[in-house]
């Protein structure tokens, strides 16, 4: 049983190759990386320099082998190893690939290389390829494979299963038969097992299932996704205005972009940007891509600096008041980002309607009104033990108010992004965490001038 490539054993066999590699041991190199599998040679790159990449890259001839392992690769790594190949070479390295897989890598080439390499591939790879690459790569059409099992509904199951076993090699999943009217229109769907389970004189079109879930070429593929994982299918088929079935989306690509959207979510929530492969970029763009929401945080920071100078006679007058002034901020800035995480976690997965979010709104406010509430006691007590009955007053009722207009801010800002057609993955956290810096030193400021009577 394989386990997980990623610990000892990779840094080991990571060792075993460069030690290798600096002694220029290219027969007992290679002899370790055609046992190693291609996602965990992909991982080793990784860690690899430059020029290491390079010379071992240069090392694996079988075609086979390289396109695995370049299907697995990070894009800029892979960009960068291809680039250094001859078109025939990477015409002959694509060929072994799947056609979906052949589409994302030629995708990612300079124009003038690309069209040198379709022009050495089959006329007929190159033909499926270019159909795909028509299509912008994040939505179905993008993604599907055109190598899928499709019979006419007339067929018979005896029929079909021989099918079947002639191009089931072919076909990129053999899991689901397509079942189409006059050839080319999606008309039902049948699985594997429902066709191996009935009788060799029925038809298909008395055994399948007429209500296939499929998409168009310009569904977006975490739409894709979201289907898959609602009707827990293995894959996704892909027809036209016409209901011709052009390709399906399979369960591997549909992992990949969970994955993918996933961690754009993130990055883009803390402001890293968009870019998955953001670690593997030089410290310059690394820090480029990061300064818009650090310097959204800055503007934040400067507005309720000018805020907390506005009210310089009342601290003077109550000097303790400063001393709660980060904790009202870190609890409304921490409660703020918990509720826009819940919120765009839960747009982006269908658990949160947003033609119906009155209740979830409502139960957000509800999830603040508690928490400020609890907050709220636990630190008045503090303020009225360090300082006076009435100071604890003014810091429950600052850091409960702060709490509630953060979970409200954290909750709307996504929604409102999101019907305006604004990725609320980049907005939100930026807008979120400097209105909850500016708003909650006013809020806490004005209750103490009023209660306290400063």
């Amino acid at each position: 049983m394989r386990q997980e490539f990623i610990g000892t054993e990779g840094k080991v066999l990571l060792d075993t190759v460069r030690r290798l590699y600096r002694r220029q041991a290219r027969s007992a190199l290679m002899k370790v990386l055609k046992k190693i599998h291609p996602a965990e040679l992909a991982w080793m790159f990784r860690h690899l320099t430059a020029r290491e990449r390079l010379e071992i890259f240069d090392m694996l001839k079988e075609p086979e082998m390289v396109g695995d392992f370049l299907s697995e690769l990070d894009e800029s790594i892979r960009l960068d190893l291809i680039c250094t190949l001859q078109p025939r070479r990477i015409a002959e390295v694509v060929t072994p690939m799947s056609t979906d897989d052949q589409a994302d890598l030629l995708d990612a080439l300079p124009d003038e290389l690309r069209e040198q390499v379709l022009a050495l591939m089959k006329k007929e790879d190159a033909a499926e390829v270019e159909e795909l690459l028509q299509y912008d790569p994040d939505t179905a059409g993008g993604i599907m494979s055109p190598d899928f099992l499709a019979m006419d509904e007339n067929l018979k199951v005896g029929e079909a299963i021989q099918k079947v076993q002639q191009l089931s090699e072919e076909a990129e999943m053999a899991f689901y038969i397509y079942v189409l009217e006059e050839g080319t229109k999606l008309k039902g769907v049948l699985s594997l097992r429902q066709l191996l389970m009935n009788t060799a004189g029925k038809q298909l079109s008395n055994i399948m299932q007429t209500d296939v879930v499929a998409v168009t070429p310009e569904t977006d593929q975490e739409e894709v996704a979201h289907i898959a994982s609602r009707y827990n299918i293995m894959a996704v088929p892909v027809v036209d205005h016409d209901g011709i079935l052009l390709g399906i989306v399979t369960v591997d690509d549909i992992i990949d972009v969970i994955r993918e959207e996933a961690t754009e979510d993130f990055l883009q929530m803390v402001g890293a940007g968009k870019d998955r492969e953001i670690l593997l970029k030089p410290a310059m763009q690394n820090a480029l891509t990061r300064l818009p929401w650090l310097l959204a945080s800055w503007v934040g920071g400067i507005l309720a600096m000018f805020v907390i100078s506005s009210f310089e006679e009342e601290l003077a007058k109550v000097v303790i008041l400063a001393g709660f002034i980060p904790v009202i901020i870190g609890m409304g800035g921490n409660i703020g980002t918990q509720s826009s995480t819940l919120t765009i976690r839960g747009l982006a997965t269908g658990r949160v309607n947003i033609n119906r979010a009155a209740s979830f709104i409502g139960k957000q406010v509800g999830v603040g009104v508690l928490l400020g509430v609890f907050f709220g006691i636990l630190l008045g007590l503090m303020a009225w033990i360090f300082g006076s009955s009435r100071l604890g007053g003014v810091v429950a009722l600052a850091i409960c108010a702060t709490m509630l207009l953060s979970t409200l801010l954290g909750t709307l800002v996504p929604i409102v992004l999101r019907r305006m057609d604004v990725d609320p993955a980049v907005a939100t956290g930026p807008f979120v965490t400097t209105s909850v810096d500016v708003f909650g030193v006013l809020i806490y400021f004005l209750l103490a001038k009023g209660l306290l009577g400063l």
